[in-house]
């Protein structure tokens, strides 16, 4: 299958969007404990979520995974562009300098919650500006939907792997040309 890993900018952005397995339905932000869990294995505990924003982090998972999706052709629809557009308002990002005269984007240092994990993924996203975002792809299958990232020399990877999702796919096309003709 080759490694299907995001490359460091955009980790956090997968693992959040792969929180929730839609095929098996298992969901790892179902739970105040799941929550912490997650926040404590990607070092996001001085973010200030609590358990009572699990609907909005939840809504800016289904967002990256939409975008993701979005990624293999299919446009994101108007009120999930709406929605992503909000999101990102609220996570404002500055720029940071250094001694040395340079500068990286970081998140506004006044921000908690939501909007501090949203600009967190937004400087990942930002630093991906080189055409990586765009390969961070949610599998088409729609059992599937699992969010990986496209190392393909063309950048068409449509499926999580072929060894699956792109098997089943290409076999429900074969088996509906037979029963065409």
């Amino acid at each position: 299958m080759g490694d299907r890993t995001a490359p460091p900018a955009l980790v956090l952005a997968q693992a959040l969007a792969n929180t929730l397995d839609v095929e098996s339905g298992e969901d790892r932000l179902a739970s105040p404990h799941g929550l912490a869990e997650f926040l404590r294995e990607h070092e996001l505990t001085d973010l200030g979520l609590t358990p009572a924003e699990l609907p909005r982090i939840t809504e800016l998972r289904e967002m990256l995974r939409a975008c993701a999706l979005a990624h293999t052709g299919t446009d994101l629809a108007d009120s999930r562009l709406r929605s992503t557009r909000r999101l990102l308002r609220e996570a404002p990002l500055v720029l940071e300098p250094d001694r040395a005269g340079a500068v990286r984007v970081v998140p506004r240092p006044s921000l908690h919650g939501v909007p501090a994990l949203t600009a967190r993924l937004a400087v990942g996203i930002a630093a991906a500006a080189d055409g990586s975002w765009q390969r961070l792809k949610a599998c088409e299958a729609e059992d599937c939907r699992w969010v990986f990232y496209d190392r393909s020399p063309a950048g068409r990877g449509r499926w999580c792997t072929m060894a699956v999702c792109g098997s089943r796919a290409k076999m429900r096309t074969y088996r509906a040309a037979r029963r065409a003709t």
